[in-house]
């Protein structure tokens, strides 16, 4: 008989690692080492006001990593997330003030789930590549954002309750926009962890040609996340308008995209598919608020703010690439 070789019991601290991630350690390692370094330098970083503008400021960002990191783990990208955003903005004030909020949100939701539809379909039955799909979307969606605005800021919801709510309630104390980043992260997480929809997202973005011979339907999932991440931008530019008190066509928006991508790059999506969460990615949205808020408190001009986050992008991705042990571009191999 053969015996059986027992598997080496793991520590309680390789456990607790395991449970949490390597990823996720050092981002909250980050976490810590930024709050030390800005705390020290401002005292009033931890007052109970900054930290609410942190939360709030992350939540419209937030929402738009978390739908981000899905489209990144099928093993694709959506540039035009930033362009929804502004186009709903300006859709739900334009609507808000003919119909009220309730068709107002509806109207922003609707058009923003047409516009994820129109970027599925163009990569599934144009086989564009997503990249350059979206980006010729995030063109034509800022181009129509301006074109129904006139180029400025459109209605005026700042004496609408529900906007208002939106924009300044607390629910237990806790920003009402903080509460809507975390329910949309919360069903993310679920959805990707526990059910047979998340576990094909990754199948897809892990091998596409295997999940297709084992009959998974790519084209549909690529037009159901696409259609998915329209709504969610939708709502991110509700929230913008809500913040604002006016339909934005490009300022509130601007840039989310960017912010979307690095977010989910430096939470551990792996930008070639199949692996990311949306835990890593949470945590990275609040790497990427603490450094920003901490930067402008710090009085540091802010354009460098844009080359931080481009800098982070660029590490996260370079560290993915040398875990992944495949030969770098230019080296000899």
């Amino acid at each position: 008989m053969t015996a059986v070789t027992a598997e080496p019991r793991l520590g309680p601290l390789r456990r607790v690692v395991g449970g949490i991630g390597v990823q996720n350690i050092s981002l909250l390692m980050a976490i810590g080492l930024l709050l030390l370094i800005i705390g020290t330098q401002n005292p009033l970083f931890f007052t109970v006001g900054n930290l609410r503008v942190i939360g709030t400021a992350i939540a419209i960002s937030g929402l738009l990593a978390v739908v981000q990191t899905m489209v990144i783990i099928m093993g694709a990208l959506d540039i035009s997330v930033g362009s929804i955003a502004g186009l709903t903005s300006v859709s739900s004030a334009m609507i808000f003030t003919v119909a009220g909020p309730a068709l107002g949100v509806a109207g922003a939701v609707v058009i923003g789930i047409v516009c994820g539809l129109v970027n599925g379909c163009i990569i599934v039955f144009g086989r564009v590549n997503p990249v350059i799909a979206t980006l010729a979307t995030l063109a034509a969606y800022k181009g129509l954002a301006q074109l129904v605005s006139d180029g400025r800021a459109q209605g005026y919801t700042g004496a609408d309750g529900f906007f208002v709510f939106l924009a300044r309630g607390t629910l237990i104390g806790v920003p009402v926009l903080i509460w809507v980043l975390v329910i949309v992260a919360v069903l993310a997480h679920v959805a990707l962890r526990y059910t047979r929809v998340g576990r094909n997202i990754y199948a897809v973005g892990g091998n596409d040609v295997a999940s297709r011979l084992a009959g998974i339907n790519i084209n549909r999932y690529i037009i159901g996340i696409y259609m998915m991440t329209g709504a969610i931008a939708a709502v991110a530019g509700v929230l913008i308008t809500a913040r604002t008190g006016s339909g934005q066509p490009v300022s509130g928006s601007e840039g989310l995209e960017l912010e979307s991508i690095t977010a989910a790059a430096l939470g551990g999506a792996a930008l070639k598919g199949g692996k990311g969460t949306i835990a890593g990615t949470i945590l990275a949205v609040i790497l990427l608020g603490i450094l920003t808020n901490g930067m402008t408190l710090l009085g540091v001009n802010s354009f460098w703010q844009n080359v931080a986050k481009g800098a982070l992008l660029v590490l996260a991705v370079v560290i993915q690439q040398l875990r992944s042990g495949e030969r770098r571009i230019g080296l000899p191999g």
